[in-house]
């Protein structure tokens, strides 16, 4: 008989229990699974990637309608390019869902993890188990970025299919004139699914870390999706030239940098390098709050 079933204690009415000396710990993998499962199992998931496939749907049926001539207004440079150019969709679609709707969903997701289950009860519960601060946040910060990344990809796979479909294409036509084999095409739209789904993880990290200091999600979604507003605000004015290097939207629009000829590499990296700063900052902050967290 082991020391783990041999031990016990005494109840105030003398009978005996037994007690378990030995910790047990689930594996980390299935921890991970069970908060990936978690989180697409809630219905707002599942509508959010809904509307999320849509978004490259309703520009390829935009284009096709428009014709060659609707490519002009704002963001023409780049509508412009996707006539008869349906390896371009995915790139833009992930463009001007980078702008608003993505943070949006990245933040809700970031919003659910702590401060959701804070609302619900079931925070202080992870917090008294023997599982370490770091751990969970771990999990947590795993499934948010598993889920982004999901959307991101959902987005991108879309947005090839239905450029091929709708708009049609025989290569990809990059913004300096040159064509791209489809090898390549895909390669550079994986590239830009990657480096747009790091950026919004940067957003969510930052949600993360108001989420573990308030118990209403809806507190996280505003604040977050308000702040890149700002940011975004912010980037567009020339006098704050010094101020713009440190903000996270500075450098979104260098995604489309994918759809040059040869690929310049300078913006793009600079915005990743700005989003670890961002990333860094956030779950710092998150686990700072976490550990001295109760509930």
């Amino acid at each position: 008989m082991t020391m783990a079933a041999s031990a016990t204690a005494t109840t105030l009415d003398g009978k005996l229990i037994p007690l378990a000396t030995g910790r047990t710990a689930a594996p980390l993998g299935r921890l991970l699974w069970a908060e990936v499962v978690w989180i697409f199992r809630r219905p707002r998931t599942w509508i959010s990637l809904v509307l999320l496939a849509l978004v490259p749907i309703v520009i390829a049926i935009g284009v096709r309608v428009a014709g060659p001539s609707g490519g002009g207004g704002r963001g023409g440079g780049l509508l412009a390019n996707l006539v008869g150019n349906g390896l371009v969709l995915p790139v833009a679609a992930l463009t001007l869902t980078l702008t608003l709707l993505l943070p949006l969903v990245g933040a809700m997701w970031a919003a659910d993890a702590l401060a959701g289950e804070s609302s619900f009860g079931t925070l202080r519960g992870l917090l008294i188990a023997p599982v370490s601060r770091l751990r969970l946040l771990g999990i947590k910060a795993f499934g948010v970025a598993t889920a982004i990344l999901a959307a991101s990809v959902l987005i991108a796979v879309v947005g090839l299919i239905t450029g091929l479909v709708l708009v049609g294409s025989s290569g990809m036509i990059t913004l300096s004139g040159t064509t791209l084999g489809f090898g390549s095409a895909v390669g550079r739209v994986a590239l830009a699914t990657v480096w747009v789904a790091f950026q919004v993880c940067a957003v969510a990290a930052i949600a993360l870390a108001v989420s573990a200091c308030t118990e209403h999600p809806l507190v996280v979604m505003a604040a977050t999706v308000g702040g890149a507003i700002v940011f975004g605000v912010l980037s567009s004015i020339p006098s704050l030239g010094w101020l713009q290097p440190y903000l996270l939207t500075n450098q979104w629009g260098a995604v489309t940098d994918v759809l040059r000829d040869p690929m310049p590499t300078g913006a793009l990296w600079h915005g990743v390098f700005e989003a670890a700063c961002y990333l860094v900052i956030g779950l710092s902050l998150t686990l700072a709050r976490v550990v001295s967290k109760d509930g």
